[in-house]
């Protein structure tokens, strides 16, 4: 199994366009530092590859990842496919993006489904341009692409605003995705938003080899102490790292890492002590464009 990052922020990404925080200044002034919406690509055999949510910076992804470009002279892009874990506008926007392609296979569990067909219409949006496949992904039994199986965790119930007095099948709004691929057994899951750690979520990560966690914020009082929002990192669908870092620290995936940070998160801040403190754990933060094989 081969993965890439393509990008590791939360909503509005680093720097984020109407927020002068500390680490938004900084991503300005050091464009090193930048990072893009929360995103990884699969590679699912015979030249596809799966995105793991369509995020508005789907195009610019792409295009800084060779394997992810069309062949010079075709129009045939490896780009196949996206599994999303949720509904919310940051992880979907991208589909927009894609509707050059002839057709477009999404993944999606029944309420993500039902909330951009009916909330978004993306459905309607789309169909003039591309042809969409659905799949539905479930906890019961997986979806299947390519080599790749992929099966959905309710992780939260935790439903975008766009979507809030929709009546939808199911209450899997939030979902880790376990990705296995069928070659050689390499699995990841990958979790970007976290309100809850339920026991299924113990039972995805047995045997997982790669595993990225929700990192949006530090602590729990981030949000407020940073004048972001009212609420806690808890009380906006977030478990924060200070929470979360203990029972990570457990899980026995040869790779560990937290991805989705929020703008106002310490460890958009390569030298933050907060670095030092999860490494010392076996912990990482995903850095953008990196690859792992598993």
């Amino acid at each position: 199994m081969r993965l890439r990052i393509l990008g590791t922020a939360a909503g509005g990404g680093v720097p984020q366009w109407n927020c002068g925080c500390t680490g938004c200044a900084a991503a300005r002034a050091r464009p090193a530092l930048r990072r893009r919406h929360a995103c990884v690509a699969v590679e699912a055999g015979g030249g596809r590859w799966l995105l793991v949510n369509a995020t508005p910076d789907v195009a610019a992804q792409i295009e800084a990842a060779a394997e992810l470009r069309p062949d010079p002279g075709s129009r045939r892009s490896p780009v196949a496919g996206v599994a999303l874990t949720d509904a919310e506008l940051d992880h979907v926007l991208g589909l927009p993006v894609l509707r050059e392609a002839p057709s477009l296979h999404v993944l999606a569990t029944a309420a993500v489904r039902h909330a951009l067909s009916a909330g978004l219409r993306l459905d309607d949006v789309l169909a003039p341009y591309a042809g969409v496949t659905w799949s539905e992904l479930a906890e019961e039994e997986p979806a299947v692409f390519g080599a790749l199986e992929v099966r959905a965790v309710r992780v939260s119930g935790k439903r975008p605003r766009y979507a809030a007095d929709l009546d939808a099948p199911g209450d899997a709004w939030s979902a880790a995705l376990r990705v296995t691929d069928r070659r050689d057994g390499g699995t990841v899951v990958y979790a970007p938003c976290l309100a809850a750690w339920p026991s299924s979520l113990d039972d995805a990560l047995a045997g997982a080899d790669c595993v990225f966690l929700d990192g949006t914020f530090w602590d729990d009082e981030e949000p407020r102490r940073s004048g972001c929002s009212d609420r806690t990192a808890t009380g906006m669908g977030h478990l924060p790292i200070t929470t979360t870092r203990g029972p990570f620290a457990e899980v026995p995936a040869a790779h560990r890492l937290y991805t989705h940070l929020n703008n106002t998160n310490p460890l958009v801040d390569p030298n933050a002590d907060g670095h030092r403190a999860l490494a010392a754990l076996g912990i990482e933060v995903a850095a953008e464009g990196a690859v792992i094989d598993l």
